[in-house]
């Protein structure tokens, strides 16, 4: 049997083997196109969506930067009210009764402070609350 007599024989068989092989590889490669297609659909909505929520977000930073500097320029103007109100006798003489502002001043002044205080302590000290 020559070559040429088995693929007259064969050769049928073979084509329709070879034509179904080429169907499933352009199929199986088509396939993989259409998936990688539609995965680089949902990548570009992703990242459109992430690029969005980054400038909105970027937008209220702004706002909230631009808010904050001038807070920070009423904080300055606060603080200094709060140590004029903190320098009114009203505010440093509640705290405290005679004995302990005694104490504090001679502390202050640097005389030593005696161990037992010549006054009790009275039982109605001033409340913190």
């Amino acid at each position: 049997m020559t070559w040429l007599t088995l693929f007259n024989r064969i050769g049928p068989y073979l084509a329709v083997v070879a034509l179904i092989a080429a169907i499933a590889a352009g199929g199986w490669v088509g396939r993989g196109w259409y998936e990688d297609s539609r995965d680089l659909a949902e990548e570009r909505g992703a990242q459109a969506a992430i690029d969005a929520a980054m400038e909105r977000e970027s937008k209220v930073a702004e706002k909230v930067e631009d808010r904050l500097a001038d807070l920070k320029a009423n904080e300055r103007i606060i603080d200094r009210g709060v140590i004029r109100e903190i320098q009114n006798p009203v505010y440093r003489n509640v705290c405290l009764p005679a004995g302990g502002l005694r104490l504090l001043n001679a502390a202050a002044r640097g005389e030593p402070v005696p161990a037992d205080a010549a006054d009790p302590v009275p039982g109605d000290a001033a409340d913190p609350e």
